[in-house]
């Protein structure tokens, strides 16, 4: 990512996350945003070793204060993993955190000797991976069809393919949207500002669930506001938020999952560890989006599909074009990605059909494709002037009544999660990883994604949208 976008979504999170001093990883580059001061260790014997190796090796190493260590929360977690206080988190700027840095040094060695990882920075885990003005929702026209359409199927109580997305909540006139009358969950907790403005990435997940509905009408989707501060939060909190969200509702079908991460490894969050291994116990399948860096760096947790031992739990998804011949020039890519779906120009219900809300669009324009593509991508479309891009100017200021185009691989998303639903209803298949690996087994479409022949899912009620090369 270029490094004023990066800013810019630093921004954006750090807003979003007030209480919590943020850098950006790995050390000085513009990979991740992590909790400064602070380290993840296993709960129990790993997360002692690290805290007195930490001690240690501050002790013996100048400008780093083994006074700062000490545990920074409960000894024992549901999620399994322990905070550790490493440095003081208001010291330094954004762009590093020595202390960080140097306690994942003082633990190489051990590391070497376990053969796995023993310590972690606490990722930021968001849906705002990015700060292209294309993710940021467009109003379209109530009497436009939504993008995928609604697939013909009745929802049949008895045998509806459950849904769990994990994501900002649902909005509170929702069921004025009549696709969404088999979904339930949390409401949004802040819609709009004092002004009536409605907040970044409100409506995110009414959104998604209203690509499941429109994909698989036979679901009954539960929407839960995880991501509820503008998409983000910690990893460590992500790890207790996902049980959570288990436990309340139980082990879904199917976990539609619009966030994460790249953490610089190719071994997973180990915020999440505990998760992901009480996930492959189960039937659940995870289908998570595989971000929107443009980069063939994993991103946690959809490159998990990567790992032999989470190969049959998780389906990474990375997006295409608005044309579905080519991939979209946001979408993360590379072998870890096991399919791309339609991710560009999606039309689904924003908020309800029931008053209008304005929405003021808070980043920058820029005039070519972030990544250098020379068509018009959604990084050109539409144009606005953002807060970010002209302090002088008044920032644009949108209506939406229902329905909105919106792009990302948060969309291609729930896509895929709609269409091994639908494979699960029309096949009477009643294990969703057993649908999911058929689905991917018997597809015979593709697409092109960086000169890579990749499989591709397109649902039979998408309609492409032109794209104007320049």
């Amino acid at each position: 990512m270029a490094p004023q976008r990066f800013h810019e979504q630093f921004d954006q999170i750090q807003r979003a996350l007030p209480d919590v001093p943020l850098a950006m990883g790995p050390d000085d580059s513009a990979e991740f945003i992590y909790e400064k001061g602070v380290v993840l260790a296993r709960d129990g014997e790993e997360a002692q070793l690290v805290e007195d190796t930490v001690r240690s090796h501050f002790t013996e190493t100048a400008g780093l204060l083994p006074e700062h260590v000490r545990r920074a929360g409960p000894r024992t977690n549901r999620s399994g993993i322990t905070r550790i206080m490493v440095g003081n988190p208001g010291h330094g700027d954004r762009t590093a955190d020595h202390a960080v840095a140097g306690a994942l040094r003082a633990l190489r060695e051990a590391e070497g000797r376990a053969r796995r990882r023993l310590v972690s920075r606490n990722h930021v885990v968001s849906i705002s991976v990015n700060a292209c003005p294309g993710d940021e929702p467009v109003p379209a026209p109530s009497t436009r069809t939504p993008n995928p359409g609604r697939a013909e199927g009745d929802h049949d109580p008895d045998s509806a393919v459950g849904v769990l997305v994990i994501d900002t909540g649902l909005m509170h006139d929702y069921r004025s949207y009549p696709p969404l009358a088999h979904t339930d969950g949390d409401l949004q907790v802040r819609e709009t500002d004092e002004s009536g403005v409605l907040q970044q990435y409100v409506g995110h997940g009414t959104f998604i669930a209203g690509l499941v509905a429109a994909v698989a009408p036979n679901t009954d989707v539960t929407v839960r506001n995880t991501l509820d501060d503008c998409g983000a939060i910690l990893e460590d909190a992500f790890g207790e938020k996902l049980f959570d969200a288990v436990e309340e509702g139980g082990w879904p079908d199917i976990l539609s999952l619009s966030a994460g991460t790249s953490n610089g490894r190719v071994d997973g969050l180990l915020g999440v560890d505990a998760f992901m291994r009480e996930l492959r116990a189960q039937r659940t399948l995870l289908v998570a989006a595989a971000g929107n860096n443009a980069s063939a760096t994993p991103f946690w947790p959809a490159a998990y599909a990567s790992l032999p031992e989470y190969a049959d739990a998780v389906v990474s998804v990375g997006a295409l074009r608005g044309d579905g011949e080519y991939g979209a020039c946001f979408s993360n890519y590379g072998p870890w990605v096991r399919v791309y779906a339609p991710g560009e120009r999606l039309t689904s219900a924003l908020t309800g059909f029931d008053t209008p809300v304005p929405y003021v669009y808070q980043h920058s324009t820029y005039d070519t494709c972030r990544y250098g593509f020379g068509y018009a991508c959604t990084c050109r479309s539409p144009r606005h002037t953002g807060l970010l891009s002209d302090a002088s100017g008044k920032p644009d200021q949108v209506m939406f009544e229902g329905f909105a185009s919106w792009s990302g691989t948060s969309f291609a998303t729930p896509v895929v999660a709609g269409l091994v639903a639908a494979h699960m209803t029309a096949n009477k298949e009643t294990d969703p990883r057993a649908a999911a690996r058929r689905l991917l087994s018997r597809n015979t479409q593709f697409a092109e994604v960086r000169g890579a022949h990749v499989p591709a899912l397109r649902p039979t009620t998408w309609r492409p949208v032109p794209v104007a090369l320049a």
